[in-house]
């Protein structure tokens, strides 16, 4: 064979084992594609929980209308948030106004502080991904999930109000300039028994949902509003590819 036709041949290699290495790749993950729809710029982080890989550093910044691809392993457990205001520079600690991890852009497994929206992950090799939004901790923008496929089985639903705009006085998180940027749970706030699900309270007998829980739940129909939120807004989803979307329908509910 001769030299030109050694490099084609060498050439058709190199693609096919490139595109199968792909291939290949792509069977034993699960991807997230996390879009930015807010009209700011957002800064995603990730927290694993115990024994499972940190994902994209544990945290980046997104600008407005951009998406990031995040991929994990068959088998990870952990969370996804949104953090808002961020500003890096070495004498601001913290450095974002909500979901702050200890002022570092890549959080590298750390959580971020409450309140924030949460968008809670379990997924196990061979069997389906569980997935979740959840307000326990309290709220600062909406967010949806979906398959890729936009399966309707797959589908947790944003926001019909802004949670910070009916925010009682008591759970309002406020930035330098007064605005309304997150919006604490009543057990983040009160941190009593009743509103946190526990002791005497820990069992969905005795934990009902509370004038509090009930903001959130008729603003985010899909998100957990309090620990013992029933039909629980569980979703569970065969698919390998996600769509994450902060502020799924536009508009400005945060202050930058």
């Amino acid at each position: 064979m001769k030299l030109p036709e050694l490099v084609a041949a060498f050439s058709v290699f190199l693609v096919w084992h490139f595109q199968l290495s792909a291939v290949n790749a792509a069977a034993n993950q699960i991807t997230f594609y996390v879009h930015n729809k807010c009209t700011f710029p957002i800064w995603p982080a990730t927290a694993s929980n115990v024994g499972y890989p940190v994902i994209a550093d544990g945290g980046f910044n997104l600008p407005q209308g951009q998406t990031q691809r995040i991929d994990t392993p068959l088998t990870w457990s952990g969370r996804i948030w949104a953090r808002t205001g961020c500003k890096y520079t070495a004498n601001e600690t913290p450095a974002c106004e909500t979901g702050d991890c200890g002022g570092q852009l890549a959080c590298k497994g750390l959580i971020g502080t409450p309140p924030a929206t949460l968008v809670e992950i379990s997924a196990q090799e061979g069997k389906p991904t569980f997935y979740d939004v959840s307000l326990v901790d309290g709220y600062n923008i909406p967010v949806s999930v979906t398959s890729k496929q936009l399966s309707p089985s797959c589908n947790i639903k944003g926001c019909s109000k802004n949670v910070n705009s009916l925010c009682p006085q008591e759970l309002q998180v406020l930035n330098k300039n007064g605005v309304v940027v997150a919006c604490k749970s009543a057990c983040l706030a009160f941190d009593l028994d009743k509103y946190c699900c526990r002791n005497e309270y820990g069992s969905p007998g005795k934990c009902k949902a509370s004038v509090y829980s009930k903001i959130f739940k008729d603003a985010c129909t899909s998100y957990y509003s309090f620990a013992f939120d029933t039909p629980l807004p569980l979703v569970k989803c065969s698919s390998k590819e996600y769509v994450i979307t902060f502020c799924p329908s536009g508009g400005a509910y945060a202050s930058t």
